[in-house]
């Protein structure tokens, strides 16, 4: 007898539409590419800023170095740069140092920011300015520049994708923000501003100085500005299903 549900087709047996393989996939992308309201406590987050450990120091170092990848891959798009890319990029044309030197001292820069608003740093804010320069300036100095608009577009979404995917990595080790989220939140909490809006106004700032340095501002800008949110809230719900206990 057939199984029921299942209907005959010559030698072969048709799924009904809520069995087919295709919906079935479907269902699982879905599920698993669904995006997280906040973010996951995962397995290998940290009880306070400078509780190291193998596993998270790995996780942290690789999210890290995933995030200067993808900017380095939005830099060689040449179709717009991160703001933040955009304003070490016109330090770099201005003062002669290299992209990855200019992110450095930039985020010094924004770490002694962090000083009038009693903002304190652990682990993770450390290795965020020297991991995510120097992985920049390393790729910069290997993907080739794209010159042509199709390709510069799938370089810019990969970057984006990495950079979603390293901010969750990096964030749920809980070892600390980087010098940039941190003054976010310190003006946050200093001001009592929505953090959105605090998040916007510097990004505004950084952008237009960078720009007005020689920075690169195009498609690529736009582009992170709109989907780095959901890619972030993506990885994060996948790192949160993956880890579910």
């Amino acid at each position: 007898m057939l199984a029921e549900g299942l209907q005959p087709r010559g030698s072969h047996f048709r799924y009904p539409p809520e069995m087919s393989p295709e919906r079935t996939i479907y269902q699982s992308l879905v599920h698993w590419l669904r995006p997280h309201k906040t973010i996951p406590i995962t397995p290998w987050r940290a009880a306070h800023r400078w509780d190291l450990a193998p596993l998270r120091f790995l996780i942290l170092i690789v999210g890290l170095a995933l995030f200067g990848a993808g900017e380095a891959f939005l830099v060689q798009s040449h179709i717009g740069n991160s703001p933040w890319v955009v304003f070490s990029q016109g330090i770099s044309m201005k003062t002669g140092l290299s992209l990855g030197w200019s992110t450095f001292f930039i985020s010094c820069a924004v770490l002694l920011l962090w000083i009038p608003l009693k903002e304190r740093p652990g682990f993770g804010t450390i290795l965020n300015i020297i991991v995510i320069a120097a992985f920049l300036q390393v790729c910069v100095d290997r993907l080739p520049m794209q010159h042509h608009f199709l390709p510069g577009l799938i370089f810019a979404l990969i970057g984006i994708a990495c950079v979603g995917v390293a901010s969750a990595l990096y964030i749920t080790c809980g070892l600390g923000p980087g010098p940039r989220d941190g003054l976010m939140t310190g003006l946050h909490l200093k001001t009592g501003i929505r953090v959105g809006r605090v998040r916007l106004a510097i990004e505004a700032i950084v952008l237009l100085v960078g720009g007005l340095l020689g920075g690169r501002i195009g498609v690529g800008t736009a582009l992170f500005a709109l989907l780095i949110g959901q890619a972030f809230a993506i990885s994060a719900g996948i790192l949160a299903r993956l880890t579910r206990q």
